[in-house]
């Protein structure tokens, strides 16, 4: 089903090279069994922690050369082992999407381990993420993410995310922090945990399971109640990543409204508000199925109670305003993203998921195919430097669950790490 040797996609000409991450992982990526993650990799420290468990960075052993991150997935009931019951949905299609996908773009994964009812995924290490490039660049006496890097960063997204959506997988979680760049500024797609295989004609991915993509980059039809996701999802918050890459900040940073007391999922009016904000008001007039979705009467009330009858777009107000205040030429130069860069942004943040553009067709915009050209590192010609990730080695920072810059689980100290940070000490 998915391609050993997808091309990576140049719609200017030619191919970019990948990496080498053949000598990483081994032919047939698998499950591996009857081998202790101690016995293959160093445990440098800590990393992060969520919902789904925590992750390490590690350093191969015995001819495995290179830096690792390794994911160790909690089970259903944390803490007891010995009644295991099993690993999330999430875990599983995680393991065997990943275990197939192989694209320059997409994070690599290096094999599956098998230790004491527990699973690690062992996956190419990423020294950044677009969250952490971001948050740098908000810092006080730093300038806005060059215009250059930016059409590198979006253009190897959208090389990655064509890749997934030609092999039928939508990700379902586009946002700056799942979005790892290398420190040779190579840009992979990672946290497939949410993601989904689709067909034609679309089946409906609802099926009881929870809504999808995080509310700030969540698409207009989501929140309108389709319970039919199509690749339109996925380019949606690619549109909100790249307004988010030029002015520092969400473009829609509404508050989620939480499910009630009988699990129904309610209608995200402050999310609907910060996309009514800038975007104008939905109509059927330009977006027909308007009409037939779930969440349409609470559009219409919404509308009656804020005043947006008669709001119109100002994506381009809001573009030009960002451009002015992040200090980019508002000509047509090598430092500015340009009418092309606005075209593209609109055409991704279209309303109607049947006219928004593809992959495939915003690879081939002319934000891409004119202007400096396209580099495959997209740090090139910066002469910045962005810090590392952090990774701790604190035995009290590890059990309290509690890192800054990390996801807060309250997860319990780990057997993993105990002995790493033991032998670190030592």
């Amino acid at each position: 089903m998915f391609g050993r040797n997808f091309p990576f996609f140049n719609s200017i000409g030619g191919f970019y090279p990948r990496e080498n991450l053949d000598s990483k992982r081994p032919s047939g990526t698998g499950y591996t069994s009857k081998v202790r993650v101690r016995d293959k990799y160093h445990i440098v420290g800590f990393i992060s922690s969520g919902t789904y468990g925590r992750v390490y960075k590690a350093i191969g052993k015995d001819g495995r050369k290179g830096e690792y991150a390794i994911k160790k997935f909690k089970p259903d009931k944390e803490g007891e082992i010995i009644q295991y019951t099993g690993l999330s949905q999430s875990a599983i299609r995680e393991m065997a999407l990943c275990s197939e996908l192989d694209h320059p773009n997409v994070v690599q994964l290096a094999e599956i381990i098998l230790e004491d009812k527990c699973i690690f995924m062992v996956f190419e290490y990423t020294e950044h993420d677009l969250l952490q490039i971001i948050h740098h660049h908000t810092q006080p006496q730093r300038h806005a993410i060059p215009a250059p890097m930016i059409k590198s960063i979006l253009f190897q997204l959208l090389n990655g995310l064509l890749y997934l959506h030609t092999n039928w997988v939508l990700h379902r979680d586009l946002k700056p922090a799942n979005i790892l760049v290398t420190s040779s500024g190579a840009v992979r797609i990672g946290d497939l945990g949410l993601a989904r295989l689709f067909y034609k004609p679309l089946n409906s991915l609802y099926s009881g399971d929870k809504v999808v993509v995080t509310i700030w980059y969540r698409a207009p039809e989501l929140l309108m109640g389709s319970r039919h996701y199509t690749p339109a999802v996925d380019l949606w918050a690619v549109g909100c990543i790249f307004a988010e890459l030029l002015s520092l900040r969400p473009i829609f940073k509404g508050e989620e409204a939480k499910m009630d007391s009988k699990k129904t999922v309610p209608f995200q009016r402050n999310q609907m508000m910060k996309i009514i904000d800038i975007m104008g008001l939905p109509r059927k007039e330009t977006w027909p199925g308007l009409v037939s979705m779930p969440e349409f009467s609470q559009l219409q009330s919404l509308a009656m109670s804020r005043g947006y009858l008669n709001r119109q777009c100002n994506l381009e107000g809001w573009y030009q305003s960002c451009l002015k205040n992040n200090g980019y030429s508002q000509a047509s130069t090598a430092g500015t993203p340009g009418a092309e860069g606005f075209d593209l942004l609109s055409r991704l943040l279209e309303y109607d998921p049947t006219k928004r553009i593809s992959a495939r067709e915003a690879l081939e915009h002319p934000y891409f195919t004119t202007g400096t050209p396209v580099t495959a590192n997209c740090f090139a010609g910066y002469e910045g430097k962005y810090p590392h990730r952090r990774v701790t080695q604190d035995d009290n920072d590890i059990r309290s669950g509690s890192l800054p810059g990390t996801k807060r689980s309250g997860l319990p100290d780990d057997s993993l790490m105990g002995r790493a940070a033991k032998r670190l000490k030592e």
